[in-house]
């Protein structure tokens, strides 16, 4: 959440520092605002609400000036205002912050005692105040800077300027993610690479706890304890043409159409079609010998691993735990040494998701995280990294990325069966084509578009809405019913179809849609007796399945979506893709804000 950009060059900087922060509207905010320095004073614009409202501000009143900071606001202290959007600045200072200061209370009891005059509700104008405070005292801006970094507790990404210092600029984290850029007499700094793309491809990421000084010609970096350090330089891959929605109404849309080629590079860069085998990048440990998985991450993420927990129970015959990362280090659970610690993320920036991580490091578990993102924190803080190839996703609702992941964590199944021989080469060979199938299929089910959008006319009108699904087509229902609540904000709750007759079958009468994902397979027959047991009651039963499942199901169902028929192994990966879309239309229908929902961001970076 939040987005933090910082120009220091030759070219006005409001101009770069707005385009930047649009390409980080996907974290999530709900104001913006930038600062520059013009004449060596600080000048800023401050807008509730979107983009849009500063540039119409900047329209109005255009900041100059060639060293500047901006942002983009989540509320987390103070409501989301002018008065409390960021930068937070006094006559000496302006600054601005992702993350939470821990310590804020007793740092603006204290500073007030000084004399120092607060403004705003915000836990950040405690970092603005503390910082001018030393200043007047005698502090340069960079050792006023550092000292205030030692007094701060919590997460924070901070990048600040200085009044009288227009080459200068400094920025430090802890806890959260920061990148500076590298340019040819100009330098930038950003809360990601993605936010940096148009600028540089040239980026270096700060580690935690480190802080940097930046000028026009490059940056210094220090870590936790002063002392000057060197950070690699990389080229990104990332484009600074990545982001458009082409013909699409919403980035959501595009990326949901977007769900086969996806799945297609994803399942390219780990399966050898020619050997029908799948391919993993040389890990530092034997999957043979892992004793237990524990699986942890947040929201769609969370229910991928889910998903992944079924797979690798039965198909790699290893015991797995899930947790979801905001509770998982809060039961403290023993671990066996040796186990391994598989995370997943789309961003690799998730607080909650990289705590799980540090937890585990310390109960030595090997640790792999799934991320879409290479040069993310995660990534960089564990033993092997497998990537998704899902491209920059910027609707706040996780769509393409959830089937990257599934297509991940069914390869790694079937690579870590293999290793424990729990499958034979043949066995192998055939659930590989089976995973390869699923691109083509997958364009297929975007062909019911239009049947998708005719059904959720009938889920627009609902209050309440049930999903059901059972075996590893369970968590697709959790995620079918956490995009309908996300993106239209109809209560929506997921449930294995067979724990609907111990207490939800309560809930259903005529006006309760219920939304079944019942792919054929082992389990069809027992979850058609759960939607019977619900159609008796009222209930409008909604059928995901395939043509077997759905002739068996003709008599039930009030609508039936034909999908095509594919081996239950990856019917998860397929079956995500209509209850996603069903959830877009209805969002559409209800006229929300589908790519950017009230009160969401995209990557959660404070707990």
């Amino acid at each position: 959440m939040c987005g933090i950009v910082g120009v220091i060059g030759a070219r006005p900087a409001a101009p770069l520092i707005l385009e930047a922060l649009r390409r980080l509207e996907y974290r999530g905010y709900d104001s913006a605002g930038i600062a520059t320095l013009v004449g060596g004073a600080i000048d800023r614009r401050r807008a509730a609400g979107k983009l849009g409202n500063l540039a119409v501000v900047l329209e109005g009143e255009p900041l100059d000036g060639t060293t500047g900071v901006g942002h983009t606001r989540w509320a987390t202290h103070g409501a989301p205002t002018e008065g409390n959007a960021h930068p937070h600045a006094t006559a000496r200072v302006a600054v601005v912050h992702n993350g939470i200061i821990e310590n804020h209370a007793e740092l603006r009891a204290e500073l007030e005692g000084l004399g120092q005059v607060f403004v705003t509700e915000t836990d950040t104008e405690t970092v603005v105040q503390l910082v001018d405070h030393l200043l007047q005292n005698g502090r340069t801006p960079v050792a006023a800077a550092e000292e205030a970094f030692g007094r701060l507790h919590g997460a924070y990404a901070l990048a600040m300027v200085f009044a009288g210092h227009p080459g200068l600029m400094v920025a430090a984290c802890h806890g959260a993610p920061l990148a500076v850029g590298f340019g040819e007499h100009e330098m930038f700094v950003g809360s990601d690479g993605l936010a940096l793309a148009p600028l540089t491809r040239r980026i270096a990421y700060l580690r935690d706890g480190d802080w940097v000084v930046v000028t026009r010609d490059g940056a210094t970096f220090h870590d936790a304890t002063g002392a000057e350090v060197k950070r690699e330089i990389k080229l990104t891959a990332l484009s600074g043409a990545a982001v458009g929605k082409g013909n699409y109404r919403h980035f959501m849309e595009k990326e949901l159409h977007e769900h086969p080629a996806v799945i297609g590079d994803t399942l390219r860069q780990m399966v050898n079609p020619g050997t029908r085998a799948v391919v993993m990048p040389a890990l530092p440990f034997d999957l043979a010998t892992i004793p237990r998985v524990t699986i942890s991450a947040c929201g769609s993420a969370f229910y991928a691993g889910l998903v992944g927990r079924y797979w690798f129970e039965q198909i790699a015959r290893v015991a797995v735990d899930a947790d979801v990362a905001s509770e998982f280090r809060y039961r403290n659970p023993p671990m066996q040494a040796g186990g391994l610690g598989l995370l997943v993320s789309q961003s690799g920036e998730t607080a909650d998701t990289m705590a799980a991580l540090h937890y585990m490091r310390a109960e030595k578990q090997h640790i792999l995280s799934i991320v879409n993102v290479p040069e993310s924190t995660m990534s960089r803080a564990s033993d092997a990294v497998l990537q998704t190839i899902a491209g920059p996703e910027i609707g706040v609702a996780s769509t393409k990325a959830f089937t990257a992941q599934l297509s991940v964590l069914a390869c790694f199944a079937l690579a870590m069966a293999r290793a424990r021989g729990a499958i034979d080469a043949a066995e192998e060979a055939r659930m590989t084509d089976a995973l390869l199938e699923v691109p083509s299929r997958a364009a297929e089910v975007l062909d019911h578009d239009a049947h998708i959008q005719r059904i959720a006319a009938r889920i627009a009108e609902a209050r309440d809405v049930l999903y059901l699904g059972r075996g590893s087509c369970f968590p697709i229902a959790l995620e079918g019913a956490l995009k309908l609540k996300e993106i239209s904000y109809i209560h929506a709750e997921g449930y294995a179809a067979g724990e609907m007759k111990h207490g939800p079958i309560a809930l259903i009468d005529r006006n309760v849609p219920v939304i079944a994902i019942v792919p054929s397979g082992p389990l069809f027959e027992k979850t058609a007796s759960n939607l019977q047991e619900a159609a008796a009651r009222g209930g409008q039963v909604i059928v995901f399945s395939d043509a077997e499942g759905a002739a068996k199901l003709k008599g039930i169902a009030a609508e039936t979506v034909v999908l095509p028929k594919v081996d239950p192994f990856v019917a998860p990966i397929l079956h995500a893709i209509p209850v996603q879309l069903l959830a877009y239309h209805v969002a559409v229908l209800k006229g929300t804000d589908v790519d950017q929902p009230r009160n969401l961001a995209k990557s959660v970076t404070v707990e």
